[in-house]
Order: structure tokens, then C-alpha cells, then sequence
């Protein structure tokens, strides 16, 4: 597994302006800097060269439908038909996780599907498929955490509380989106930082309205941003999948805990042997160790297995291999 050179990992500065954009991904550097203590300037600055050095950027992510389940998919393959078989997976829109394990003989992915039907993919396409040799699909049942909702662990909880922005009253009753609510968020999908001047001329709207529909939609909770990070940027060499096992009446408590645990970056409770699916960012081997004896061993879990992920292939905000979308 290639691991990153030291000098390649960001200083601390850079770090907490990046999770500043974790609070509010629309942010202003003044506010940043005002929080922060470091000038409006400087924040600007080191924002627009971290974007531009593909450490982070921030996106806008679309509604998911209600209806709308997600399978966990593991997938054995031949390992010189690996390749070829993750591209197909990449170019498909319902999967949009892909990781390859650091063994290389197995495909972790998501699938989005109607929960309760037979799955094509699975139940004909894969197994169809001369380079799988086993496929599992477990439904997910319960999400804890995903995500958009990962904080990076290096500014206080005062800080962070302060880089919120609030949830407007009555937000939860917010009416449907409307046409020109729908341009804002489609023009914000690839940037979630563009001004309104520029959403404006994308969409046609006038910038006025934009401004207002913005805020609008920030308030009511419509305007998801999350910050497409390297987590080998800041430090964190080793992304893995923990499948665990929990007895069923400690299910939600274990969860609830895991997910507010700063490595954990997804948590899911599923169907199958493991019940509680846990993707996980530590700085090395040893942390890793330590999440599984001590973070996983006070919380009394049944069983854990671990995949060290070798590659991540698809995820939201990057296209297939990986790289920036």
C-alpha cells in the first residue's frame, strides 16, 4: 500500500481552515478569520491555494429521494480482471462508493437501490460476471453518520459551534423546492462556493434572487456542502472498513457512539453476520490497532473484521480513479 511522503501532509494552519469549511462550506473568510485568529487575507489565500492543489474542495450534494436504500456490496474478483470491473462499477450513477482492498482480490461498493426489490446487479449482473467469484449484499438499515457529517478533529467545540451557521425555525416544514431552487443547487454541484454573481449568470436567475434563494436554502437544511478532502493530506495514511458485530439490544447505542467517534467518517447499521459497518480514517497501523482493542473493546462488540482499503476508487465529489471531479 503506497503510503504518502510526510512532507506532503498539510501544517496545522491549513487544517483548521479546511475543517472551518467542514461547519459552513459557504464560509466567509472574514468570519474564518475572526474565529480563527488569522486574517481575512490569509484565510482567502490559503483557501483558494488548498482548492487548487487538490487537498479539498467543497460541492453541493443532491437530494437523495426518501425512497431511495443502498445496498453494501462485497465483491471477490480474479485479480486481473479487477480493473476492468471496478471502471464498469465507476461509470454506473448508483454506485457511488468503490474501494478496492489493499489485497486486491476484493471490491467494496454502495448501491443505490429500492429497498425490498430483487437487485439485478447483484442477483444477475455480477454473479454473470466470470471474474466474480462471491458476491455478499448487505441492505442498509439504519445510517448513523455518513460523510457530509465528518469533522476533521482539530478545532475546539467552541470553534466549531461558532463556524455553524444556525438552523432557521421551522426549517424541518420547509415547502417544496421549486424550479429556480433546483438551477441554484445543480449550479452549486461542482462548487459550493461560487459566488452568486456566478450562479446568477449559469442559471439566469437575477443575482438578487440567487442571493436570497441561497440563504434560503442554507437555512432550511436544503444545501448540503461537504468538503471533498485527502485524508493522506492531513495525516491520515490509513482509511479501512471495520464490518463489527453487536448484540441486538446495544445496536443503537454502540452506533450512536461510534459515529461521534472523530476517525469514524461513515457508520451504518446493516443486514448480515456484521450489523454495524464503520469506514474509518486513522494516521497509521498502530492507530488502527488501538481504534479496534481499545475503541471497539470498551463498547463489549461481538467481532470485528477489518479491510484496509487500497484504493478508493469513487466517492462523492471524485470520479472514477479517485481523482477530483
Amino acid at each position: 500500500m503506497a503510503i504518502e511522503p510526510a512532507d506532503s501532509v498539510v501544517d496545522d494552519r491549513d487544517q483548521r481552515l479546511i475543517a472551518a469549511l467542514q461547519c459552513d462550506g459557504r464560509l466567509t473568510a472574514e468570519r474564518a478569520g475572526e474565529v480563527l485568529g488569522t486574517s481575512p487575507r490569509t484565510v482567502h489565500r490559503r483557501w483558494q491555494a488548498l482548492i487548487a492543489d487538490g487537498v479539498c474542495r467543497v460541492i453541493a450534494l443532491p437530494a437523495r429521494p426518501d425512497s431511495v436504500g443502498a445496498l453494501f456490496l462485497r465483491i471477490r474478483v480474479i485479480g486481473s480482471k479487477l480493473d476492468a470491473l471496478t471502471a464498469a462499477l465507476a461509470a454506473r450513477p448508483d454506485v457511488p462508493f468503490i474501494d478496492v482492498s489493499a489485497s486486491g482480490d476484493e471490491i467494496l461498493a454502495v448501491r443505490w437501490t429500492r429497498p425490498g426489490t430483487r437487485d439485478d446487479l447483484v442477483f444477475r449482473e455480477l454473479p454473470a460476471t466470470r471474474a466474480v467469484t462471491s458476491v455478499a449484499a448487505d441492505t442498509v438499515l439504519h445510517v448513523f453518520a455518513e460523510a457530509l457529517d465528518w469533522r476533521h478533529d482539530v478545532l475546539s467545540a467552541a470553534e466549531r459551534a461558532a463556524l455553524t451557521p444556525p438552523r432557521r425555525p421551522g426549517a424541518a416544514t420547509a415547502g417544496p423546492l421549486d424550479d429556480i431552487d433546483r438551477d441554484i443547487l445543480a449550479a452549486l454541484e461542482d462548487d459550493a462556493r461560487a459566488a452568486a454573481a456566478a450562479v446568477a449568470a449559469r442559471t439566469g436567475h437575477p443575482e438578487s434572487t440567487v442571493r436570497r434563494r441561497i440563504a434560503r436554502l442554507t437555512g432550511t437544511g436544503r444545501l448540503l456542502t461537504h468538503v471533498v478532502v485527502d485524508p493522506k493530506r492531513l495525516g491520515l495514511l490509513i482509511d479501512a472498513n471495520v464490518m463489527v458485530r453487536v448484540a441486538p439490544d446495544r445496536l443503537d447505542e454502540v452506533g450512536r457512539t461510534l459515529a461521534a467517534h472523530p476517525a469514524v467518517h461513515g457508520a451504518f447499521a446493516t443486514t448480515g453476520a456484521a450489523n454495524l459497518h464503520l469506514a474509518i480514517w486513522v494516521r497509521d497501523l498502530e492507530h488502527l490497532y488501538r481504534f479496534i482493542t481499545r475503541d471497539l473493546g470498551r463498547l463489549g462488540v461481538d467481532g470485528a473484521e477489518t479491510v484496509i482499503v487500497g484504493h478508493a476508487v469513487k466517492r462523492p465529489g471524485k470520479g472514477p480513479g479517485g481523482r477530483a471531479g
